[in-house]
């Protein structure tokens, strides 16, 4: 019997496939079908600080704006109730969530600087969620900002976060870190107990006739598994957290790379938005077993860094060696394009 279950964050859960921060988490009967096909948990779409912040003010104008009046029109403050503010709907939509799975569901904030909206990673856990995800999505274009300010600022947060809540704390990076393995320690340090690798900076386009900047989103690929992977697969057995991947989760094959590059689960939103959430679920889950099954594997647990940096025969693979050998490894593409050797490090045409 194929043995399918991991644990993330201190959790026990009975597949590595969870369902990431998406659309879809909108949608308590989406996550039940999920659920029912497999998928082992989900992460609630993100709550931002900017729309934390943005409610703040808006109630504060509401309860404040004409309190000076004659203490007669007591009835011209609104009724906190009837302003149902988009913090406040996230919070009701974990509770609905937790009433309707049994799989943990992991809210998620998205903020970069430190404030009072990190009170709501205690709400989150007071409505019931079982861990919190902190995305950190921050691009810096203040030059003054040096790359040790911006990781120091994202320690703080953590720390700041953890201070919060007692429930298991993951924390979603970009790749972009000039030392990513030292900024994953001292996260840990910071408290968090897991990494998710990578979050994805969605560029804007330009639009040439309204000459205007557009937001444009392109869901991943299996292409953009690699860059997680191979991040994956460095830090394990280096950092002691709980590894997720991210980006790029379309195919049982994506999976089963995952686990062998050391990641407790797999999470995945794109697929599951192209097609039918819970078709690809149990699709995926079914030619898991058969592959493990096929190569006499037992168990996920039995796979985990199998193909981790640490394990495998040539380490250097993972490192700047892989480099010179993708290049050296090139194929004529066509007439027009020269081969090429690799000598001494160095590419060379071949005449």
């Amino acid at each position: 019997m194929i043995d399918l279950s991991t644990s993330y964050l201190g959790m026990p859960l009975k597949t590595p496939i969870v369902a990431s921060a998406s659309p879809l988490s909108h949608h308590p009967d989406v996550i039940q079908r999920l659920e029912e096909a497999g998928a082992s948990a989900v992460v609630m779409y993100s709550l931002f600080e900017e729309q934390i912040i943005r409610s703040s003010l808006e109630l504060d104008y509401l309860l404040t704006h004409g309190a000076e009046s004659f203490a007669e029109a007591l009835n011209y403050l609104p009724d906190h109730g009837k302003y149902n503010v988009g913090p406040e709907r996230y919070i009701e939509q974990i509770h609905e969530l937790k009433r309707k799975v049994h799989i943990p569901v992991i809210g998620s904030l998205n903020g970069v600087s430190p404030g009072g909206w990190i009170h709501y990673a205690r709400l989150i856990e007071e409505a019931g969620a079982d861990a919190l995800e902190l995305n950190i999505y921050n691009i810096p274009t203040d030059p003054n900002i040096t790359g040790a300010d911006l990781e120091q600022g994202y320690v703080d947060l953590v720390r700041n976060v953890r201070a919060e809540i007692k429930i298991p704390l993951a924390i979603k990076l970009s790749p972009y870190f000039s030392s990513l393995p030292n900024l994953a320690w001292r996260l840990m340090e910071a408290g968090a107990q897991g990494l998710v690798l990578f979050n994805r900076f969605y560029q804007p386009d330009f639009d040439l006739e309204s000459l205007e900047v557009v937001p444009n989103l392109q869901l991943s690929t299996s292409n953009d598994l690699r860059l997680p992977l191979r991040w994956v697969a460095l830090l394990y057995g280096r950092v002691p957290v709980d590894l997720a991947l991210t980006s790029g989760v379309h195919t049982a094959n994506d999976v089963l790379k995952a686990m062998m590059a050391g990641a407790k689960v797999a999470m995945m939103a794109s697929a599951l938005l192209k097609g039918k959430p819970d078709e690809v679920v149990r699709a995926m889950l079914m030619e898991l077993q058969t592959w493990m099954t096929e190569h006499e594997y037992e168990s996920i647990t039995q796979m985990q860094g199998s193909m981790a940096q640490r394990a495998v025969a040539e380490p250097s693979t993972y490192e700047r060696a892989n480099y010179m050998k993708v290049l050296g490894s090139y194929q004529d593409a066509g007439p027009t394009i020269p081969d090429v050797t690799l000598q001494a490090g160095m590419l060379y045409p071949v005449d």
